[in-house]
């Protein structure tokens, strides 16, 4: 079974080693000690630790939002660059940027600028996924 260090885990959820160790120490986020002692997190534990915490993330004025979308990534915008017609838009969403292309008018109703929270939605009937060693 794949087991995480603290630190790959902590790099998987765009937190901090700190906030991985409170987690396992307050229980919330199951861990086992290896040969040598160190902290290993069973990936599919961190796999369910992330699916419960981004289904309660979910903020409460969103509530009542309906859609088939399911990858949403809350994150900051960091960019917006305007020009006659259209809008690219950075948002900063943990460790993922995200960048969207828009109608200028589109970004200028929702009020996107700078510092603003915002949420990538993503629907796709494509998707690649890549890891670094299968196995």
């Amino acid at each position: 079974m794949t087991t995480f260090r603290i630190s790959e885990a902590a790099a998987l959820l765009g937190v901090s080693t700190d906030t991985v160790r409170r987690w396992v120490d307050g229980g919330r986020l199951p861990a086992e000690r290896d040969e040598h002692g160190h902290r290993r997190v069973p990936g599919a534990e961190l796999a369910a630790f992330v699916r419960d915490q981004a289904r309660g993330a979910a903020a409460p004025e969103h509530a009542e939002r309906f859609s088939s979308a399911r990858n949403r990534l809350r994150g900051i915008v960091t960019e917006v660059v305007r020009d006659g017609v259209m809008a690219q838009v950075e948002i900063q969403a943990g460790p993922f940027r995200v960048v969207s292309l828009m109608s200028r008018e589109a970004a200028d109703e929702l009020g996107l600028r700078v510092g603003v929270v915002a949420e990538a939605v993503v629907k796709s009937t494509n998707v690649v996924v890549e890891v670094s060693d299968p196995g």
